[in-house]
């Protein structure tokens, strides 16, 4: 029974410790890269909206998430899905968002645009 104990209290601190892990490479990532600062507030909350609730994403935010990278666009998500306040989302879903979106505004930066 005591092993039992141990083991279980081994879990919860490799579980932990691998979040705190996860937390500070999206951390360092982030302030690396400067993520923070490559979007103004609107496009922010625009991206967010998409990604964690519901909405479409305008071309120009879709323009200014391509010129933020998709290494700061991963690392910010994910360090968003570590927070407590969205521990009832499916991070499964909130990834494969997350991809559909940077692979949508992908394209449509990368298409050509119709001649008048």
């Amino acid at each position: 029974m005591a092993s039992l104990n141990v083991y279980s209290i081994l879990m919860v601190f490799f579980l932990n410790y691998g979040l705190v892990m996860a937390t500070k490479e999206n951390n360092q990532i982030i302030k690396e890269n400067s993520c923070e600062t490559k979007m103004g507030l609107p496009y922010v909350l625009e991206a967010f909206t998409t990604i964690f609730k519901t909405g479409s994403i305008s071309n120009k935010c879709c323009g200014k998430l391509v010129v933020l990278g998709k290494v700061c666009h991963s690392a910010l998500v994910k360090r968003t899905l570590e927070n407590p306040r969205f521990k009832d989302l499916n991070p499964a879903t909130i990834i494969a968002k997350r991809i559909q979106t940077w692979n949508n505004c992908l394209a449509l930066i990368d298409s050509p645009s119709p001649s008048a």
